[in-house]
């Protein structure tokens, strides 16, 4: 049978993982030098790819919806410690909705088999998730209920180059983190034996 509830050891990777993507969501308030346009360099991608990893799909994309529902209710956990029910109408909101798709996808292909070159499919395939929901997200915005003249979706999509660059190289790191996790935290597939 199916293990459906919730142990006390998911429950405290679960959180931990809440905890770590507002840490991520807010790195740049501790070091401010990384923003590219006034737009903040974060990891919460980083962070909700490896949720999905680590975690699984079910636990994972769990995980990043109670940061979500945290951050929406007020909780100051999204990038610039913002909160409430008015990011929903941020242009940069779609990247926070697609990181439940983002985990629960990127745990689905890490759980068909535990090695380095699935962890990076995982995580690219993730990345696309992220920009495919996150820059249309963004477009929109600016064009429909951000004031302002709007912009093309070439220039949506050119602005975001310097993030896309960062989150596909973190995702890289975080394939490898996560087996290295595995292997030496969580008693999972050896990496030897994965790769």
């Amino acid at each position: 049978m199916k293990q459906t509830r919730l142990s006390a050891y998911d429950i405290t990777l679960g959180s931990l993982f809440v905890a770590l993507m507002a840490v991520g969501a807010n790195i740049t308030a501790f070091m401010p030098f990384l923003q590219v346009m006034g737009v903040p360099l974060t990891l919460q991608t980083f962070f909700a790819i490896l949720a999905g990893l680590v975690l699984g799909s079910r636990l994972g994309s769990f995980s990043v919806l109670v940061y979500s529902i945290l951050g929406l209710i007020g909780a100051p956990i999204f990038a610039g410690f913002k909160g409430g029910v008015s990011t929903l109408l941020s242009p940069t909101f779609g990247f926070i909705l697609s990181f439940i798709i983002l985990a629960y996808v990127v745990g689905k292909i890490a759980e068909s088999k535990r090695n380095l070159p699935t962890y990076i499919t995982a995580a690219v395939v993730g990345i696309a998730i992220n920009y495919f929901i996150g820059v249309n997200h963004f477009y929109l915005a600016m064009n429909f209920w951000v004031g302002g003249e709007g912009i093309g979706l070439g220039l949506a999509w050119s602005s975001m180059i310097p993030f896309l660059i960062k989150d596909f190289a973190l995702s890289i790191g975080a394939a490898i983190f996560a087996l290295r996790l595995e292997r030496y935290l969580l008693h999972r597939t050896p990496l030897r034996q994965a790769a």
